[in-house]
Protein backbone atom coordinates (compact mmCIF):
# COMPACT_ATOMS: atom_id res chain seq x y z
CA UNK A 1 0.00 0.00 0.00
CA UNK A 2 1.17 3.09 -0.89
CA UNK A 3 2.40 5.79 2.20
CA UNK A 4 0.66 9.02 1.82
CA UNK A 5 0.62 12.25 3.78
CA UNK A 6 -2.04 14.94 4.61
CA UNK A 7 -0.91 18.44 2.64
CA UNK A 8 -1.51 21.78 3.24
CA UNK A 9 0.38 23.09 0.55
CA UNK A 10 2.90 22.64 -2.09
CA UNK A 11 5.69 25.81 -2.97
CA UNK A 12 7.95 25.42 -5.80
CA UNK A 13 10.68 28.30 -5.95
CA UNK A 14 10.63 28.67 -2.40
CA UNK A 15 13.33 30.65 -1.34
CA UNK A 16 12.85 31.15 2.71
CA UNK A 17 12.46 27.68 3.87
CA UNK A 18 16.27 26.49 3.57
CA UNK A 19 19.60 27.41 1.41
CA UNK A 20 18.96 28.02 -2.52
CA UNK A 21 15.92 27.75 -4.26
CA UNK A 22 13.67 24.98 -2.90
CA UNK A 23 10.10 22.66 -2.89
CA UNK A 24 8.34 23.21 0.24
CA UNK A 25 5.53 20.97 1.33
CA UNK A 26 3.76 21.52 3.91
CA UNK A 27 1.68 18.68 6.20
CA UNK A 28 -0.77 19.14 8.74
CA UNK A 29 -1.03 18.32 11.95
CA UNK A 30 1.02 20.12 15.22
CA UNK A 31 1.57 18.92 18.76
CA UNK A 32 1.75 22.48 20.38
CA UNK A 33 -1.18 25.17 19.90
CA UNK A 34 0.71 28.45 19.68
CA UNK A 35 -1.13 31.90 20.27
CA UNK A 36 0.16 33.74 17.80
CA UNK A 37 0.30 31.02 15.02
CA UNK A 38 -0.21 32.48 11.41
CA UNK A 39 -1.45 29.32 10.17
CA UNK A 40 -3.96 27.87 11.94
CA UNK A 41 -5.18 25.11 9.38
CA UNK A 42 -2.07 23.55 10.29
CA UNK A 43 -3.11 22.66 13.56
CA UNK A 44 -5.44 19.96 13.06
CA UNK A 45 -4.00 16.80 11.40
CA UNK A 46 -7.13 16.64 9.40
CA UNK A 47 -8.86 17.67 6.33
CA UNK A 48 -10.49 20.72 6.67
CA UNK A 49 -12.99 23.57 4.89
CA UNK A 50 -12.59 27.35 5.39
CA UNK A 51 -15.41 29.50 4.49
CA UNK A 52 -14.56 33.06 3.80
CA UNK A 53 -17.88 34.74 4.14
CA UNK A 54 -17.05 37.85 2.90
CA UNK A 55 -16.11 36.56 -0.33
CA UNK A 56 -18.85 34.59 -1.38
CA UNK A 57 -21.92 35.70 -3.53
CA UNK A 58 -24.35 33.21 -2.22
CA UNK A 59 -25.01 31.44 -6.20
CA UNK A 60 -25.70 28.36 -4.89
CA UNK A 61 -22.97 26.14 -6.55
CA UNK A 62 -21.45 24.83 -3.14
CA UNK A 63 -24.79 23.91 -2.18
CA UNK A 64 -25.62 20.98 -5.57
CA UNK A 65 -22.32 19.29 -5.26
CA UNK A 66 -22.04 19.09 -1.53
CA UNK A 67 -22.82 15.39 -0.29
CA UNK A 68 -22.66 16.15 3.22
CA UNK A 69 -25.68 18.54 2.29
CA UNK A 70 -23.64 21.18 4.95
CA UNK A 71 -24.75 24.25 2.71
CA UNK A 72 -27.48 25.84 2.99
CA UNK A 73 -29.44 29.72 1.96
CA UNK A 74 -31.82 31.62 4.17
CA UNK A 75 -32.98 34.90 3.13
CA UNK A 76 -30.16 35.01 0.76
CA UNK A 77 -27.37 33.99 3.43
CA UNK A 78 -24.85 31.32 3.37
CA UNK A 79 -24.93 29.08 6.15
CA UNK A 80 -22.08 26.39 6.14
CA UNK A 81 -22.27 23.44 8.96
CA UNK A 82 -18.67 23.12 9.40
CA UNK A 83 -19.88 19.93 11.85
CA UNK A 84 -21.65 18.00 8.78
CA UNK A 85 -18.90 18.82 6.18
CA UNK A 86 -16.84 15.91 4.94
CA UNK A 87 -13.89 18.02 3.56
CA UNK A 88 -14.28 16.15 0.09
CA UNK A 89 -13.10 19.42 -1.51
CA UNK A 90 -16.23 19.97 -4.23
CA UNK A 91 -17.23 22.84 -2.88
CA UNK A 92 -13.69 24.61 -3.61
CA UNK A 93 -14.06 22.98 -7.03
CA UNK A 94 -17.28 25.27 -7.91
CA UNK A 95 -16.98 27.85 -6.38
CA UNK A 96 -16.55 30.88 -8.53
CA UNK A 97 -15.50 33.31 -6.01
CA UNK A 98 -13.05 30.80 -4.02
CA UNK A 99 -15.37 31.66 -0.84
CA UNK A 100 -14.39 28.03 -0.10
CA UNK A 101 -11.59 26.14 1.00
CA UNK A 102 -9.89 23.08 1.23
CA UNK A 103 -7.15 22.82 3.50
CA UNK A 104 -5.30 19.11 3.40
CA UNK A 105 -5.39 16.92 0.78
CA UNK A 106 -4.18 13.47 0.41
CA UNK A 107 -0.84 13.03 -1.35
CA UNK A 108 1.41 9.74 -1.88
CA UNK A 109 5.23 9.71 -1.58
CA UNK A 110 5.56 8.79 -4.80
CA UNK A 111 3.46 11.86 -6.38
CA UNK A 112 5.76 13.97 -3.70
CA UNK A 113 9.16 12.78 -5.35
CA UNK A 114 7.92 13.16 -8.97
CA UNK A 115 6.87 16.60 -7.95
CA UNK A 116 10.22 17.50 -6.23
CA UNK A 117 12.07 16.10 -9.32
CA UNK A 118 10.85 18.59 -11.69
CA UNK A 119 12.52 20.93 -10.34
CA UNK A 120 15.77 19.63 -9.71
CA UNK A 121 17.72 21.82 -12.41
CA UNK A 122 17.21 24.46 -10.05
CA UNK A 123 18.23 22.65 -7.02
CA UNK A 124 21.37 21.69 -8.02
CA UNK A 125 22.19 25.64 -9.72
CA UNK A 126 21.45 27.37 -6.29
CA UNK A 127 22.38 24.66 -3.89
CA UNK A 128 18.61 24.40 -3.14
CA UNK A 129 16.56 21.00 -2.29
CA UNK A 130 13.38 20.33 -0.44
CA UNK A 131 11.86 21.27 2.47
CA UNK A 132 8.88 19.65 4.48
CA UNK A 133 7.30 21.89 7.11
CA UNK A 134 4.16 22.46 8.44
CA UNK A 135 2.36 21.96 11.32
CA UNK A 136 5.09 19.67 12.46
CA UNK A 137 6.46 16.86 9.76
CA UNK A 138 7.00 14.50 12.28
CA UNK A 139 3.87 13.74 13.10
CA UNK A 140 3.57 12.36 9.37
CA UNK A 141 6.66 10.81 10.22
CA UNK A 142 6.27 7.97 7.60
CA UNK A 143 5.61 10.33 4.83
CA UNK A 144 8.02 12.75 5.46
CA UNK A 145 11.13 10.16 6.15
CA UNK A 146 10.30 8.24 3.19
CA UNK A 147 10.15 11.02 0.57
CA UNK A 148 13.78 11.93 2.31
CA UNK A 149 14.55 8.37 1.61
CA UNK A 150 13.66 8.77 -1.62
CA UNK A 151 15.38 12.41 -2.51
CA UNK A 152 18.85 11.64 -0.74
CA UNK A 153 18.72 8.35 -3.25
CA UNK A 154 19.13 10.97 -5.45
CA UNK A 155 21.33 13.34 -4.01
CA UNK A 156 18.79 15.59 -3.04
CA UNK A 157 19.08 18.54 -0.71
CA UNK A 158 16.89 17.93 2.06
CA UNK A 159 15.76 20.08 4.80
CA UNK A 160 13.33 19.46 7.83
CA UNK A 161 10.58 22.29 9.45
CA UNK A 162 10.29 21.09 12.87
CA UNK A 163 8.99 22.51 16.25
CA UNK A 164 10.98 19.98 17.98
CA UNK A 165 8.20 18.48 20.05
CA UNK A 166 8.85 15.00 19.09
CA UNK A 167 9.75 11.68 20.71
CA UNK A 168 14.25 12.17 20.51
CA UNK A 169 13.75 8.39 19.32
CA UNK A 170 11.74 10.46 16.18
CA UNK A 171 14.43 12.85 15.45
CA UNK A 172 17.41 10.20 15.70
CA UNK A 173 15.18 8.68 12.41
CA UNK A 174 15.45 11.50 10.76
CA UNK A 175 19.08 12.49 11.38
CA UNK A 176 19.83 9.81 8.73
CA UNK A 177 17.98 11.03 6.15
CA UNK A 178 17.76 15.38 6.77
CA UNK A 179 20.96 17.73 6.08
CA UNK A 180 19.62 20.41 7.97
CA UNK A 181 17.05 21.07 10.47
CA UNK A 182 15.33 24.47 10.78
CA UNK A 183 14.41 24.63 14.25
CA UNK A 184 11.60 26.82 16.03
CA UNK A 185 12.36 28.31 19.25
CA UNK A 186 9.70 29.83 20.90
CA UNK A 187 10.50 31.05 24.77
CA UNK A 188 13.39 30.14 26.73
CA UNK A 189 11.42 29.81 30.13
CA UNK A 190 9.35 26.22 30.30
CA UNK A 191 6.16 27.89 32.08
CA UNK A 192 6.09 30.86 29.91
CA UNK A 193 6.79 28.12 26.96
CA UNK A 194 3.74 26.29 28.01
CA UNK A 195 1.47 29.68 28.55
CA UNK A 196 1.98 30.65 24.84
CA UNK A 197 2.34 27.25 22.90
CA UNK A 198 0.17 24.53 25.73
CA UNK A 199 3.27 22.96 25.74
CA UNK A 200 6.76 22.88 28.32
CA UNK A 201 9.82 23.18 26.43
CA UNK A 202 11.97 20.81 28.07
CA UNK A 203 11.63 17.93 25.11
CA UNK A 204 12.62 20.94 22.54
CA UNK A 205 15.58 21.75 24.64
CA UNK A 206 16.99 18.71 25.26
CA UNK A 207 15.63 17.82 21.13
CA UNK A 208 18.39 20.64 20.38
CA UNK A 209 20.61 19.07 22.74
CA UNK A 210 20.74 15.82 20.94
CA UNK A 211 20.87 17.14 17.54
CA UNK A 212 23.95 19.34 18.47
CA UNK A 213 25.46 16.36 19.85
CA UNK A 214 25.00 14.47 16.43
CA UNK A 215 26.73 16.86 14.19
CA UNK A 216 23.51 18.06 12.59
CA UNK A 217 22.80 21.55 10.86
CA UNK A 218 20.55 23.36 12.76
CA UNK A 219 18.89 27.02 11.69
CA UNK A 220 17.00 28.32 14.36
CA UNK A 221 13.69 30.12 13.45
CA UNK A 222 12.69 32.41 16.50
CA UNK A 223 8.72 34.20 15.90
CA UNK A 224 8.98 37.36 17.11
CA UNK A 225 6.10 38.56 18.96
CA UNK A 226 5.80 41.95 21.09
CA UNK A 227 4.41 41.03 23.94
CA UNK A 228 5.08 37.47 24.24
CA UNK A 229 9.03 36.91 23.76
CA UNK A 230 10.33 39.49 23.03
CA UNK A 231 12.08 41.04 26.33
CA UNK A 232 15.38 41.67 26.70
CA UNK A 233 15.60 39.07 29.59
CA UNK A 234 13.77 36.28 27.18
CA UNK A 235 16.44 37.22 24.80
CA UNK A 236 19.38 36.71 27.05
CA UNK A 237 18.27 33.47 28.36
CA UNK A 238 17.50 32.23 24.86
CA UNK A 239 21.19 33.42 23.90
CA UNK A 240 22.43 31.81 26.95
CA UNK A 241 21.06 28.19 25.74
CA UNK A 242 21.49 28.40 22.39
CA UNK A 243 25.13 29.63 22.44
CA UNK A 244 26.33 26.62 24.08
CA UNK A 245 25.06 24.45 21.08
CA UNK A 246 26.16 24.27 17.63
CA UNK A 247 23.93 26.54 15.47
CA UNK A 248 24.54 27.66 11.86
CA UNK A 249 22.10 30.63 12.70
CA UNK A 250 19.53 32.25 13.77
CA UNK A 251 16.78 34.06 12.52
CA UNK A 252 14.19 36.22 14.39
CA UNK A 253 10.40 35.81 12.54
CA UNK A 254 8.24 38.81 12.95
CA UNK A 255 5.52 38.69 13.90
CA UNK A 256 2.03 39.73 11.60
CA UNK A 257 -1.78 39.14 12.58
CA UNK A 258 -2.64 38.87 8.73
CA UNK A 259 -3.92 35.24 9.62
CA UNK A 260 -7.24 36.53 11.56
CA UNK A 261 -8.92 35.75 8.65
CA UNK A 262 -8.42 32.02 8.77
CA UNK A 263 -9.19 31.60 12.20
CA UNK A 264 -12.94 33.20 11.26
CA UNK A 265 -12.78 30.83 7.80
CA UNK A 266 -12.44 27.61 10.17
CA UNK A 267 -14.75 29.00 12.57
CA UNK A 268 -12.00 28.43 15.51
CA UNK A 269 -11.39 30.97 18.28
CA UNK A 270 -8.46 33.65 17.39
CA UNK A 271 -6.04 33.82 19.44
CA UNK A 272 -3.61 35.89 17.78
CA UNK A 273 -2.15 38.99 20.20
CA UNK A 274 -3.51 42.67 19.52
CA UNK A 275 0.09 43.79 18.49
CA UNK A 276 1.79 45.37 15.37
CA UNK A 277 4.57 43.94 13.34
CA UNK A 278 8.26 44.49 15.46
CA UNK A 279 10.03 47.03 14.09
CA UNK A 280 13.42 47.13 12.37
CA UNK A 281 14.94 48.59 15.51
CA UNK A 282 13.50 46.15 18.04
CA UNK A 283 14.63 43.11 16.03
CA UNK A 284 18.01 44.70 15.09
CA UNK A 285 18.44 45.25 19.13
CA UNK A 286 17.20 41.64 19.87
CA UNK A 287 19.53 40.30 16.78
CA UNK A 288 22.26 41.86 18.84
CA UNK A 289 21.43 40.07 22.27
CA UNK A 290 22.25 36.99 20.69
CA UNK A 291 25.33 38.20 18.63
CA UNK A 292 26.96 38.89 22.51
CA UNK A 293 26.60 34.85 22.67
CA UNK A 294 28.36 33.80 19.60
CA UNK A 295 25.38 33.45 17.12
CA UNK A 296 25.08 34.59 13.69
CA UNK A 297 21.38 36.08 14.54
CA UNK A 298 19.43 38.44 11.98
CA UNK A 299 16.15 39.68 11.17
CA UNK A 300 14.05 37.01 9.37
CA UNK A 301 12.50 39.00 6.93
CA UNK A 302 16.20 39.44 4.83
Amino acid sequence: MAITGILLDTKRFAVHDGPGIRTAFFTKGCPLKCIWCHNPESTSPLPQTGFYKDLCRSCGSCRAVCPAAAHSFEEGQHLFDGDSCQACGKCEEVCPVSAMKLYGREVTVEEAFALALEDRDFYENSNGGVTVSGGEPLMQKEFTLSLFKALKKEKIHTALDTCAFVPQKTLEEALEVTDMFLVDFKHADSMMHKRLTGQSNELIKANLEFLSANGARIEIRIPFVPGCNDSDGNMEATGAFLGGLCIESVKLLPYHALARNKYRALRISDTMPEAESPSEEKIAAAAAILQKYGLNARSGRA
